[in-house]
C-alpha cells in the first residue's frame, strides 16, 4: 500500500487520470522539516505517479542510473522508468534509507530490478563506487539521470551563505554530477543518453537561493557543452528545468511553504509525477534527434 498525492491509501496499480486533476490549486499548510526531509510527513503528500503513471514500453530493457532517486522528482522518474520497462539503480544519502526502500518497492512492483546505493556524491570515491555497483549489477548504463541536489535558503543572500553551505551546494550539484558523468561514460553505449536536472533558478535566480541558482546555471552550460563533446560518440545530453515542485527538499530548506508555487502561471507547484514524462521523453527513442536542449517544465514561467 502507498499514499496517493491526496494522502489517501491505495495500491500502486496505475488507474489513469492526470495528477493535475487531483491537485487543483491545493492548500499547503506551513510546515518545516529538518534536511533531507520526509515524504510521509508532508501535507499534502507528494504524488509520484503511484496511481496515475501508465507505461507503454518506451524504455524496454534499458539500464538506468538516477542520482537522488529516493524521493521527489527522482522517485517519480524511477517509477516511470520502471513502468516503461527499465531497470533502475539509484543513489541516496545513508540517512534516506526509508525513502529508498519505498522507491525500491515501486520499481520492483513494476516488475523491474531496483538497486539502491547509499552514497554521498560529494566524494569522488563514492561516485566511483556508485557507478561500479551499477555496472556490476546491470552490465551497462543506457540512461544516466543526474538529479541529486542540495539547497538551503538564506534570507540575507550572499551575506548569509557560509563557506560550509557553499561547499556543500557546489560539491553536490556540480562536482557530483561531473564525477558521476565522467565515470559513467565508459559504460554508456552509442544511443545512450545523459539527462541533467537544472531549474528555473538557472534563468531567474532568487537572492535567497543564490548559491543553488549559480550551480543550476552551471548545469545548463555543462549540458550544452557536453552534448557537443559526445555527439560523435552517439550519446545525447539534455536537461530538464523544473519550476516549483512539491518535494521533501521544500519544507526542509525553505522557510515559507504556505505560498510555495502560488506565483507560477498555474498558481500552484507541480507534483513530482508531472516532471517524470519529460525525463521519459528525453530517454526514449522519440528524442533521438534531441540533444543540447533544456526542457522547461516551469508551470508557465518563460525561459530562454
Amino acid at each position: 500500500m502507498s499514499a496517493d498525492g491526496n494522502g489517501n491509501r491505495g495500491t500502486n496499480e496505475p488507474t489513469g487520470g492526470h495528477p493535475a486533476d487531483k491537485h487543483p490549486k491545493p492548500e499547503f499548510p506551513q510546515q518545516e522539516q529538518t534536511h533531507p526531509g520526509d515524504t510521509e510527513a508532508m501535507e499534502p503528500r507528494p504524488d509520484h505517479g503511484e496511481r496515475t503513471y501508465r507505461g507503454s514500453g518506451r524504455l524496454a530493457d534499458r539500464r538506468t542510473l538516477i542520482t537522488g532517486g529516493d524521493s521527489g522528482i527522482g522517485r517519480a522518474v524511477a517509477l516511470a522508468y520502471a513502468r516503461e520497462g527499465a531497470d533502475v539503480a539509484f543513489s541516496h544519502l545513508p540517512e534516506e534509507e526509508n525513502e529508498a526502500r519505498e522507491t525500491t518497492r515501486l520499481v520492483e512492483d513494476a516488475g523491474r530490478r531496483a538497486v539502491a546505493v547509499p552514497c554521498d556524491i560529494r566524494e569522488e570515491a563514492e561516485c566511483r563506487r556508485l557507478v561500479e555497483r551499477t555496472v556490476r549489477e546491470f552490465g551497462r548504463i543506457d540512461v544516466l539521470v543526474n538529479n541529486a541536489a542540495f539547497q538551503m535558503a538564506q534570507s540575507g543572500g550572499i551575506d548569509d551563505i557560509s563557506t560550509e553551505q557553499f561547499d556543500r551546494v557546489v560539491r553536490t550539484n556540480l562536482y557530483g554530477m561531473f564525477w558521476v558523468t565522467k565515470l559513467a561514460l565508459a559504460h554508456i553505449p552509442q544511443g545512450g543518453c545523459v539527462i541533467n536536472s537544472t531549474s528555473v533558478q538557472a534563468y531567474q535566480p532568487k537572492p535567497y537561493l543564490l548559491d543553488y541558482a549559480m550551480t543550476k546555471g552551471g548545469i545548463v552550460t555543462f549540458t550544452q557543452g557536453l552534448a557537443q563533446n559526445l555527439a560523435e560518440r552517439g550519446i545525447r545530453v539534455n536537461a530538464v528545468a523544473p519550476g516549483p515542485v512539491w518535494t521533501p527538499l521544500i519544507p526542509s530548506t525553505l522557510p515559507d511553504t504556505s505560498e510555495f508555487g502560488a506565483k507560477s502561471l498555474l498558481q500552484r507547484p507541480a507534483q513530482p509525477a508531472e516532471m517524470a514524462p519529460g525525463y521519459v521523453f528525453l530517454a526514449s527513442d522519440d528524442a533521438n534527434y534531441v540533444t543540447a536542449e533544456v526542457l522547461n517544465a516551469t508551470g508557465g514561467t518563460p525561459l530562454p
